[in-house]
């Protein structure tokens, strides 16, 4: 099997560049799920302090801003791994053993579901759906979709330990 591949994530909080993005939107308020999008891309998840930034700026209350970010469960309050992998939990893997699948994830990354390694290497997710059933069970990591997993499989991905490549 392939390396596991790394999702977007960047330490620390540029101010300057949240600026900058929120520039390229300013008055426009249908602008805000791009934008939020953009900051995410850009810092792995949408910080806090860019709530009333964008608010200001797009001419919506805060509460607005954080509702849609609420709303949205791919758009994170906290960062995230840099590899944040998605079991799925359809019934087309569960009926071939994603709840194994699941279980072993967890061991091999010492993580539970909503969980985050300490040192944002990992985080693990379960979803209702990837949508390659005739795949099932699955894994996604990242945006590389892993499909037909067995025990076997998992520990070939995620080698024998947490971290491993």
């Amino acid at each position: 099997m392939e390396a596991v591949p790394e999702t977007k994530t960047k330490p620390g909080l540029n101010l300057a560049r949240i600026d900058e993005l929120i520039t390229e939107g300013r008055e426009q308020k249908w602008a805000l799920i791009p934008l939020l999008q953009k900051i995410q891309e850009e810092f792995g998840y949408i910080p806090p302090e860019v709530v009333q930034p964008i608010a200001r700026a797009l001419g919506l209350f805060p509460a607005q801003v954080q509702g849609v970010i609420t709303f949205y469960a791919q758009l994170y309050t906290k960062p995230q791994g840099r590899k944040v992998v998605r079991v799925c939990r359809g019934t087309a893997c569960h009926v071939r053993g994603g709840k194994t699948i699941l279980k072993l994830v967890k061991q091999h990354l010492g993580l539970e579901e909503g969980e985050t390694t300490p040192d944002y290497e990992y985080t693990l997710e379960t979803v209702a759906c990837i949508g390659v059933c005739a795949l099932a069970p699955n894994i996604v990591i990242g945006t590389t979709t892993y499909g037909h997993m067995n025990p076997k499989k998992v520990a070939q991905l995620f080698g024998e330990g947490k971290g491993a490549e």
